[in-house]
């Protein structure tokens, strides 16, 4: 029997998060595993100590976006799911950008803002000047951290955009394009193992340009398009991906990226489309256990 590791934040247990930590507990035992829970709190203070008995584990899923310790892991020796690397690269949007530009795939063009501290803040906002004229408006401002459509921002003029800048000046954030076709409605995928195994239509009911659920969103299922499949399965390869739920716009010109989650909530999924993600992903690990073993 398989003994995996899994990893939770210690400090978000809402029920949210605690259901959907049963499901995948539920899952493993279907799967013939066993799952072992810990916090990233519990395993920080022992991780790199003997303490700490990695051969009792034969993989970890990581559900949390605690790279160092995710990291800590790896080192030793632990197989993680999904990895470290990975796991930056989605948690942070801005890296998230450079990356899948970088492999050429399609997103709202998308400025960086400069790096600042917060002692310093902003005392000097040309730069939102600059963006704002390449962008026009609206235009959507994200700070590069942030779930469930938190951190985004809808400005519809100069004045209010250099406010929120220096209001959030020493949070890392980025400028993007509104994508006005896209308004209010997006596609989550569901990818695991090179996959698409479930998608869901989004759409907001109160007139929000944000389709996120948690909002307050409406859904239903969903079949892609082949090339919204694509660039899906692209971006997942690209990023390094097991699995995650990425975030698809309607552009004018063809599907667009825009977001990337290395461990994507899938409860509202599995409730639309009746595809439980976490047999997914575990049967995938298994696989790809046994075909390294």
């Amino acid at each position: 029997m398989l003994h995996g590791l899994m990893v939770v934040n210690a400090f978000l247990r809402t029920t949210k998060f605690d259901e959907l930590y049963h499901i995948l507990l539920d899952a493993a035992r279907r799967c013939g595993m066993r799952l072992s829970v810990h916090t990233n709190a519990e395993l920080c203070p022992v991780v790199d100590s003997p303490a700490f008995d990695a051969s009792a584990y034969d993989f970890v899923l990581f559900w949390d976006k605690d790279v160092q310790l995710a990291m800590q892991l790896m080192q030793r020796g632990l197989p993680v799911f999904n990895s470290p690397d990975s796991i930056l690269r989605c948690d942070d949007k801005s890296l998230t950008y450079l990356t899948l530009k970088a492999a050429g795939l399609p997103m709202p063009r998308t400025i960086i803002a400069p790096k600042t501290y917060p002692a310093c803040g902003y005392p000097d906002t040309a730069f939102v000047d600059a963006a704002a004229e390449a962008l026009g408006f609206p235009l959507v401002l994200k700070e590069c951290f942030g779930s469930f459509g938190q951190q985004v921002y809808l400005l519809h003029d100069l004045d209010t955009l250099r406010a929120k800048v220096r209001a959030l000046a020493g949070t890392p954030m980025l400028f993007q394009q509104m994508v006005t076709e896209s308004f209010g409605r997006d596609v989550r995928v569901n990818v695991v193992g090179g996959r698409v195994v479930a998608s869901i239509l989004r759409r907001s009911t109160d007139g929000d340009f944000r389709s996120n659920l948690t909002l307050g969103g409406e859904m239903q299922p969903y079949t892609p398009t082949p090339e919204a499949a694509a660039l899906v399965l692209a971006a997942v390869r690209t990023l390094g991906l097991t699995f995650a739920g990425v975030d698809v716009l309607f552009g004018r010109d063809g599907p667009l990226l825009c977001e990337v989650n290395s461990n994507a909530h899938f409860k509202t999924t599995l409730a639309c489309t009746g595809v439980n993600m976490a047999d997914e992903l575990l049967g995938e690990i298994a696989a790809q256990l046994e075909a390294g073993a």
